[in-house]
């Protein structure tokens, strides 16, 4: 059985619907509280490392150090062992970070259910092979890709944010959306008072009732663009065989 390192940065946030594809792949996913102060392990003991998002900022290493070791860990994985990558949100930003980038306070922020438009780069890339056009997708951020990492390439862009999915080769994907999130993952929310509490201060009153809203009906396209996602990433990466 393969095992992928998931790198976590907050309570409640989990791989979602991955770890349906991971089950499905014979991946044994393993979770390193990283804010409660757990350790990275030995990086050769996995296949596959799988980083998720978080409140913090990838600058904000003096208010959460291990910070700084877990972009050391990212930078090893991904320039020097080549391993099979895939970073979600502060995920994807900690990669740029990692390797070269610049990540900054965005210009506008998206939170809820947005729109994302693959980029032309994409059409001759085998990590969004079979994707084309635009898709609606979830969003919570309100930081930014600046500058890419040398030798990246964008894979989609929004009206409001250019850098929505970097590709290093073929090992390596972040992700600025949340295709992670499942139906199951916003329904959970609503026992979480701060989370509920964080939406309404993003988009007022009643928004958590809102973004399920407009959510719920698109999960269905949602999951199987995270499916292409996966599947492209798996194999391209050699993850899978």
């Amino acid at each position: 059985m393969k095992r992928a390192l998931v790198l976590q940065h907050m309570d409640y946030d989990t791989p979602g619907r991955f770890l349906d594809f991971f089950i499905a792949d014979d991946i044994l996913p393993q979770s390193v509280r990283l804010w409660a102060g757990h350790e990275i392990p030995p990086l050769k003991d996995f296949d596959l490392m799988f980083v998720l998002g978080g409140a913090m900022d990838v600058w904000e290493v003096e208010e959460n150090p291990w910070l700084a070791g877990e972009i050391e860990a990212i930078r090893e994985w991904v320039a020097e062992r080549s391993k099979p990558f895939l970073g979600i949100c502060l995920g994807h930003q900690l990669l740029a970070k990692a390797l070269g980038g610049e990540v900054a306070p965005a210009q506008q922020g998206e939170v809820g259910v947005h729109e994302v438009m693959v980029s032309g780069a994409a059409k001759q890339h085998r990590l969004f092979e079979g994707l084309s056009g635009s898709y609606k997708v979830m969003q919570w951020h309100h930081a930014e890709v600046k500058t890419l990492p040398k030798d990246a390439a964008v894979l989609a862009a929004s009206p409001r944010t250019a850098v929505q999915a970097i590709a290093i080769d073929d090992h390596a994907l972040g992700l600025q959306f949340h295709a992670e999130f499942s139906a199951q993952t916003v329904a959970g929310w609503e026992s979480l008072p701060s989370y509920v509490a964080a939406l309404e201060r993003e988009l007022g009153a009643g928004a958590y009732a809102k973004v399920c809203g407009e959510a719920f009906p698109l999960m269905p396209q949602m999951g199987a663009m995270a499916q292409r996602i996966y599947d492209n990433f798996k194999f391209a990466s050699g993850l899978v065989r």
